[in-house]
Parts: C-alpha cells; structure tokens; sequence
C-alpha cells in the first residue's frame, strides 16, 4: 500500500476529494497509463516553448455595437517537457490591443529553459507576468500550456486536481451578435440545442432582436452583453426594465467602461444583475468594482490564464459578487482551460469554439446545453489530425 505522500505526487492533488472512491493502486495505476499515454519518446527536462500564428475563421460576421469581424488574429503555443506536451494558445479580439508580432515578440523574450521543474507554477508564471506589462493574452498562452502539461504530468484532469464536481457545470449560452433579422433567424436556429442565449445590443435594432428570439423560443431565458453600446443611463434602465419582462436573466457591460458613476447608478436601479466585462481586467480590479457591478466576467485572455483567473473567483465569492466565465473567438484548446472552472461559476459563456470553423482540438462539449467536461489529463483537450 502506497503512503499518502507517494499517492499524491503520483495521482495529483485533490484526487481523492474528487475521483470516484476507487482504490489507491487503481488510482495510481490509471494515473501511470494516462501519464505514458501523453508522453511521446524522448524529451528534454527544461521547458520549451514553441508557437505559430493562427488565423481563426468565423462562421458568421461578429457584429457588435462598435465593430465588425470575420476573422480573429491568434497564436498557437506548445510547452514540452521530458516528453508531455502541453497546448495554449492567444486569442487578440482588437479592443485587447494585442497583434501577432506583439504576442510573438513577448514569446520569443521569454527564457523557460532556465526552469527545470515545471510543478514551480508560481516562480514561472511571476517570471512571465513581470517580463513586461499588459501582454495579457499572450500571457494567457503559456499559462494555458504549462496547465496542460501538468496536468498531463500528474495523469489528471484540471478540474480534478482543484476538487471539483464537473456535474455542477453550468449551461454555456450561444452568442447572437447583431445582425439581420434574416440572419438572426439563422442564428437561432442554430442555438436549438442551447438553453441560454446571449444577446449582443448597442444599437437601434435591440428591442427587434430580441423579438425575434421571443417568436421562435418563447420559453429560453436570455442574457444580454451590449459591449458598452449604451450611451444615456435612463434609456439602459428602461431597457432593463423591458428585457426583465421578457426572461432575460442579466445585462453585461451596458455602457463606456470609464462610466463608473453612470455605471453605479444603473445597478442601484435595475431589476436585472449588471455584469463587468470590458471594465474588468485582473485580479486587483474586483475590490474596485465591488458597488458598481454585481458580478464579473473572466476570460482567460484578460486574466493572464488559469492561475490568476482562479484567484479571481476566490475574491468576488468573498465580495458576495457573481461570477461568469467567458471566452473570446478561440479554439477548442482555451474555451475547453476555461470550462475547467466552470463549476465554480454562476454563468457560462462558453461557445468561442462553436463560432469557428477551423477548430484544431478536441475538447469540452456541450450536451443538452451544458458544459461537459471529460476524463482527459490536462485541460482535456486533443488534437485534431491533419490541423
């Protein structure tokens, strides 16, 4: 019989609050087999890091209250140790003010060959953090890749090792964005399977959108995100007044995220719970907004990854604020990191990888409109062959 220290640097930390109660030689025999299922032959004991760009194609137009996209610039990361190879990736929608070259040239600053142990996640993750400000999303990418490979170092799943219950995953809504109504129809034909659907407003059509679901699915709640599209305060409490009628559930970031005041005044009035988005970054900006939002969207291109983004639903569970998980457009690789939290949260928005055409992974799926974590080492994700 294995003591406890052994089994837990064998099997991985919260294993035995979370796995099925199975024996500890089963456990650390299944945790063996995925452990050699993810190494490939040979490998060096220092990290490297490799990336690529990556274009992402949408499958429709993006439309929101301020721009219009059919594709989103991104960068493929890969983290390899002794032979296990973790993925990441940097998603750049324009409003985080990253591009290809700054991302690329933020990696190839990065010395991770000097750190031979790659379980020293707190050493690694401040050498990167601190090697230059902002740079959030390509930070996300190494984040997100030295999760994978630890998990698949240890044979476990993320959300295993922090102690949850993928069964309290939430439902993930499907984003409509705006549109015509021709194409709207499209879109909720499409978001069928779903039980919660994300608006996009901020312009003159939102009532019309929003009408059109009502017609089609009378019955599924809705959420609205307006990308800071609303400009007069008395119109957005009207509106929420309007949507609360109609089963809508909360409104995310309605105005500039510099109106803090405006901001404030409409949460004291609206019936609906108000949600930070662009206005919220990182881990410090919680305790700020605590009296101005009710809850907080993260996304991991935002947070710097993982590790902080967990922090993150620390601290507003302790401010009594909600939380949702989010995602920009991205492949299956970061939309499937972040879901490993979502039993954690109240809110999903988790459908990044349903608005692209050119996936490169397998990863979380949506059954019956919720989030579906599986059985993999590290974030759970695999590739597809051939992308």
């Amino acid at each position: 019989m294995m003591d406890r220290r052994k089994f837990l640097a064998s099997a991985g930390l919260g294993l035995m609050a979370a796995a099925a109660p199975i024996s500890i030689d089963a456990a650390t025999r299944k945790a063996r087999r995925a452990r050699t299922a993810a190494k490939t032959a040979g490998g060096s004991k220092k990290l490297k890091l490799t990336f690529f760009p990556y274009e992402l194609k949408l499958r429709h137009a993006f439309n929101l209250a301020r721009f219009s996209r059919t594709t989103t610039p991104d960068v493929q990361v890969k983290l390899e140790y002794d032979g296990y190879v973790g993925y990441g990736e940097a998603s750049m929608p324009p409003y985080l003010g990253e591009t290809v070259e700054s991302v690329t040239t933020f990696l190839n600053s990065l010395d991770l060959g000097q750190f031979t142990d790659p379980f020293r996640i707190e050493d690694i993750l401040t050498y990167v953090d601190q090697k230059a400000p902002n740079n959030r999303a390509a930070k996300a990418s190494v984040d997100i890749a030295l999760h994978d490979l630890l998990g698949k170092i240890m044979g476990q799943p993320w959300y295993k090792i922090w102690g949850l219950d993928p069964g309290k995953a939430p439902v993930t809504s499907f984003t409509i964005g705006i549109d015509t109504e021709e194409v709207v129809r499209q879109k909720v034909e499409e978001a069928r399977p779903f039980k919660l659907i994300k608006v996009k407003m901020g312009l003159d059509n939102d009532q019309e959108t929003v009408e059109i679901i009502r017609e089609m699915m009378p019955d599924i709640p809705i959420c609205v995100d307006c990308n800071q599209g609303w400009k007069d305060k008395e119109h957005a409490l009207e509106m929420c007044h309007w949507l609360k009628e109609r089963n809508c559930l909360f409104v995310e970031q309605p105005f500039d995220k510099q109106w803090i005041d405006e901001t404030a005044w409409l949460r004291e009035r609206s019936p609906l719970p108000i949600i930070a988005d662009e206005a919220f970054q990182r881990l410090p900006d919680i305790v700020r907004f605590k009296g101005v939002y009710d809850g907080i969207n993260i996304k991991l291109m935002k947070s710097t990854g993982l590790h902080e983004a967990y922090k993150m639903v620390t601290l507003a569970r302790a401010l009594d604020m909600k939380v949702m998980i989010g995602c920009m457009t991205e492949t299956s690789c970061a939309v499937t990191a972040a879901a490993n939290l979502s039993p954690l949260v109240d809110f999903a928005d988790l459908d990044g990888n349903l608005l692209i055409a050119n996936d490169r992974f397998n990863g979380m799926t949506v059954e019956n409109g919720k989030i579906t974590l599986h059985d993999i080492p590290g974030l759970g994700i695999t590739p597809i062959p051939g992308k």
